[in-house]
């Protein structure tokens, strides 16, 4: 066996409302379908790529400093070029969007956001086609990125 693509992602979320909200306003994903607490989420690429189950609930962040087992972050890719990343960091901004963090990968140039029930979200641009000949060049050191 050999696994062929990641082909979608699914998570239990608090409201449905706010988090369908969030992927599909904030984020522009295409929403498929809502009914009775599901959401289902997706491109042309495959049938579904995130699918939302509302279980009620309260948030249990990962801390920082003690990391538990689990899910660390969900990478979206937000287009190619650092002039991509530039313009998602200004509309997240103008959408009141927190962000936690950025980073220049060498290959891709990424901003961290948390859903609202704190699933951390990484938005990338591809910047470098380096890991195709190498894929190694993904481990290089983090390096901080300019936005301004």
């Amino acid at each position: 066996m050999k696994i062929q693509e990641l082909g979608h992602v699914v998570l239990y979320v608090r409201d449905i409302t706010s988090s369908a909200h969030f992927y599909r306003d904030i984020l522009g994903y295409n929403e498929i379908h809502r009914d009775q607490g599901i959401a289902l989420f997706g491109g042309s690429r495959t049938h579904h790529e995130l699918l939302l189950i509302e279980v009620g609930g309260e948030v249990e962040r990962q801390s920082a400093f003690r990391p538990k087992p689990g899910l660390y972050h969900i990478g979206f890719k937000v287009g190619d070029g650092h002039d991509a990343i530039v313009s998602v960091w200004h509309e997240l901004k103008q959408k009141g969007v927190s962000i936690l963090g950025s980073a220049d990968h060498t290959i891709t140039h990424s901003l961290y956001i948390l859903d609202p029930d704190g699933n951390e979200l990484e938005l990338y641009a591809d910047v470098s086609e380096e890991w195709k000949t190498d894929p190694l060049a993904i481990l290089r050191p983090v390096r901080p990125l300019i936005l301004e």
